[in-house]
């Protein structure tokens, strides 16, 4: 029996036909090391791997990594767009009202896409996203001290 490995970041570079760069690849690592970063937090963490990055590079990867769907983009309501590198599930997000942390929430109920429409208008429906609002343990400690 033939043991399987994972795919190493270059390989899935690879296969979702992009080109393999040291900036894309300290990039995705940066993305799935960390817990939904912002552009800014990205940039910091490639530079420590790689040195000078610019924003602008920084930018132009992560459009080609949400693009090849190695990467997920979220955009909470009042909050930067934020990474992950959770892909490929139909998972949703809470985020704290106070501190803006944000975590995943596997789905409410059922199977994907988790939610069943009132009215779906036609569409076939294959993603909901839900965002959850509220306080995170530390702010909510906080609060009542």
């Amino acid at each position: 029996m033939t043991a399987s490995r994972t795919p190493t970041t270059a390989e899935e570079l690879r296969g979702a036909g992009l080109r393999v760069t040291a900036a894309r690849v300290a990039l995705l690592e940066t993305v799935r090391d960390g817990d939904h970063l912002d552009v800014e937090a990205l940039a910091s963490g490639v530079r420590d791997r790689l040195g000078h990055i610019s924003l602008q590079a920084v930018y132009e990867a992560l459009h080609a990594l949400t693009a090849a769907g190695l990467v997920r983009r979220i955009e909470p309501p009042g909050s930067p767009a934020r990474f992950e590198g959770r892909v490929g599930d139909n998972h949703h997000h809470i985020v704290c009202r106070s501190c803006g942390v944000v975590a995943d929430v596997d789905c409410a109920v059922g199977h994907a896409p988790c939610l069943t429409a009132s009215n779906d208008h036609g569409f076939t429906i294959d993603e909901a996203e839900v965002v959850y609002w509220g306080l995170c343990p530390d702010c909510s400690t906080a609060r009542s001290a």
